[in-house]
């Protein structure tokens, strides 16, 4: 039985050894902001954080991710209710229509801010959200989000203030 620490929590996952990731989180322990949206790694609604490196979780299997931790959306905010600066960003410009790739956008943004820093450009994030599907915007507010973002968390310590520090 794979043992994971989702959001903090360590979980034992009493699951058959092909059980998709998604699938337990949305299934097994209740936590539906992993989205399941093409079950083949091209959409990215299931994005998630494995060892704080985004992943899609419908081509990773729970067995896989044993002594590993999993931070998925609901991971994200603070005890208090905060929200994460990535989820912050998206909220305060905007960066969602109906929601549903929203999620993995999310996780997907924080490993752009986590690669390329505060400064990085919008040509860069259009390149990195390849894979990262939206079928309701033009991607302009989401852009946007991720790179407002991307200033927050290196405001808020959680990555470094340079581009070159953060590779």
């Amino acid at each position: 039985m794979p043992e994971v620490i989702v959001n903090g929590q360590p979980r034992a996952a009493d699951v058959l050894p092909h059980t998709l990731m998604v699938a337990w989180l949305r299934d097994g322990l209740g936590l539906t902001g992993t989205h399941i949206g093409c079950n083949t790694s091209q959409c990215g609604a299931c994005n998630i954080l494995l060892d704080g490196v985004p992943v899609k979780a419908c081509t990773l299997l729970v067995a896989q991710a044993e002594g590993h931790e999993v931070t998925t959306i609901e991971g994200l905010a603070g005890a208090d209710g905060q929200l994460h600066p990535m989820q912050e960003a998206f909220r305060a410009a905007h960066g969602l229509q109906c929601g549903f790739c929203t999620p993995g956008m999310v996780m997907a943004g924080i490993g752009i801010a986590m690669r390329h820093g505060p400064d990085v450009s919008a040509e860069t994030v259009r390149h990195e959200l390849e894979g990262n599907l939206c079928r309701c915007t033009g991607y302009q507010n989401i852009v946007a989000a991720i790179r407002a973002g991307a200033r927050a968390m290196a405001a808020a310590g959680l990555i470094a203030e340079t581009a070159d520090a953060a590779l």
